[in-house]
């Protein structure tokens, strides 16, 4: 096993990835919770579907920093690690957050919320 696909730099990308999620979600979220408050939308139905707005784009970005680091061929090692520590490193991860189509029905959970909000306004 090479020095790209050793524990030590799966370890280092996992750290990078976890430190970067919070500000991710920040930048991510702000935009939803702008036009929410924008259509006065009830803050509790903003938050949660900021939530379902940020994630997937924040899972796309930390993929591709996966895949930055280990390369298209090699980044299902780094997976398949998380999968060996679920305790630690892989604590949150499951399989199903690389998949587009996961990420892609969060996003429309979150414009159905956005739609939901607007018309239990009235």
């Amino acid at each position: 096993m090479n020095q790209e696909l050793s524990p030590k730099n799966f370890k280092r990308i996992s750290i990078i990835n976890w430190v970067l999620t919070v500000p991710f979600f920040i930048l991510l979220s702000w935009p939803y919770l702008y036009l929410a408050d924008l259509a006065e939308i009830e803050r509790s139905m903003a938050y949660i579907g900021c939530l379902f707005f940020s994630i997937p784009f924040m899972i796309t970005i930390i993929h591709g920093h996966v895949t930055m680091a280990l390369g298209e061929a090699h980044r299902h090692h780094y997976y398949d690690w998380l999968d060996e520590y679920p305790l630690t490193f892989g604590l949150l991860y499951h399989p199903m957050l690389i998949r587009t189509r996961f990420r892609l029905i969060l996003l429309v959970v979150s414009i159905l919320l956005f739609v939901a909000g607007l018309v239990l306004q009235f």
